[in-house]
């Protein structure tokens, strides 16, 4: 079993950062893809940003290249959502997940493919205002 927590959602003006973090804990071996999606009301799931944890792979959706970086400290088992240049469509909740099993390369941990996003943390509510 992999647990997520994630914690750094807030409320900023337009422009501003936030920093997500994403701690994995529990049987973290058993997975080497972390990505971050988001949920606002009324919309769909939307990936935002997956990492290869083994191959410190990042991948990006378009709507995001450019502000914001994934990244991971494997000491503290913690993946990284640093947002920056934030607008009011932004606001969503954030959920990090991870993959259940290994994904046999870092470049198909990324939205382009299927991948079995089968752990999920809680969220974290982030909301930028104009």
């Amino acid at each position: 079993q992999v647990r997520l927590v994630e914690s750094g959602g807030g409320s900023v003006q337009a422009g501003g950062s936030l920093r997500l973090s994403c701690v994995v804990s529990g049987y973290t071996s058993a997975t080497n893809c972390v990505g971050w999606f988001r949920q606002a009301p009324g919309k769909e799931r939307e990936g935002v940003a997956a990492i290869s944890t083994d191959e410190n792979n990042a991948n990006y959706a378009d709507s995001v290249k450019g502000r914001f970086t994934i990244s991971q400290d494997n000491a503290k088992n913690t993946v990284y959502l640093q947002m920056d240049t934030l607008a009011p469509e932004d606001t969503a909740m954030y959920y990090c997940a991870a993959a259940a099993g290994l994904i046999n390369s870092g470049d198909y941990c990324s939205f382009s493919f299927f991948v079995p996003f089968g752990y999920w943390g809680q969220g974290t509510q982030v909301t930028i205002s104009s």
